[in-house]
This record gives structure tokens, C-alpha cells and sequence, in this order.
């Protein structure tokens, strides 16, 4: 086999990998008419949950050296915050505080 085959091949995997598990919960549980109360909880506490975890990723490497260190990331943690409390918008937030965080991070505490 070569290499493209390969490649093609492992890609084909993963879309079809991809697909079947984002239409099989469709598939089993569409003939009731209300979901499991395990199906419900992990959809209402998941996300957040997952969010917080990657705050923590995010921020676990922080220096308190310099200013430049942990400054940037606090302002762009209050304003995604913020940004969230003001729209409720997901994109909004995460965009506005990525955006904001790489202007911080290139030209004022360059």
C-alpha cells in the first residue's frame, strides 16, 4: 500500500469513526420521546464542566515574575468573562478574549 492509499485510508477511518459517533445518539434515542435522566444531566452539566477544565489547562503555566507573565491573560480572562455576562455569545467571548490576548501579548507587553 502506499503512502496516499494510506492516507487516504486512515481518513476515511476517521470521517466514518466521526460520523457514526455523532449520529448514533440520534439513532438511539429517537423513537422516545424523552431522554434519560443520565443524557439530560451530562447535557446540562458537561459543557461547563469541560470549559473549566480548560481554563485550568490554560492558566496552569502562569508566571507571576513579571507583569508581562500573568497580565495578559488576566485582562483577557476578565474580558471574556465580561464579554459573556454582556451577550451570552460563545464565539463573542472566546474570539473577543483571543483577539484581545494576542494584542496584549504582541504589541503592549512585547
Amino acid at each position: 500500500m502506499s503512502n496516499t492509499a494510506y492516507v487516504i485510508a486512515v481518513m476515511f477511518t476517521a470521517c466514518l469513526c466521526n460520523f457514526f459517533s455523532r449520529v448514533f445518539p440520534f439513532l438511539l434515542f429517537s423513537k422516545s420521546d424523552e431522554l434519560p435522566g443520565t443524557i439530560q444531566y451530562l447535557g446540562k452539566y458537561l459543557p461547563p464542566c469541560v470549559m473549566a477544565v480548560l481554563v485550568v489547562y490554560c492558566i496552569k503555566n502562569i508566571t507571576f515574575t513579571a507583569l508581562s507573565g500573568f497580565m495578559p491573560m488576566l485582562i483577557s480572562i476578565v474580558a471574556v468573562v465580561l464579554l459573556h455576562l454582556w451577550k451570552r455569545n460563545n464565539i463573542l467571548s472566546i474570539a473577543g478574549g483571543t483577539v484581545l490576548y494576542m494584542v496584549l501579548v504582541q504589541i503592549v507587553f512585547a
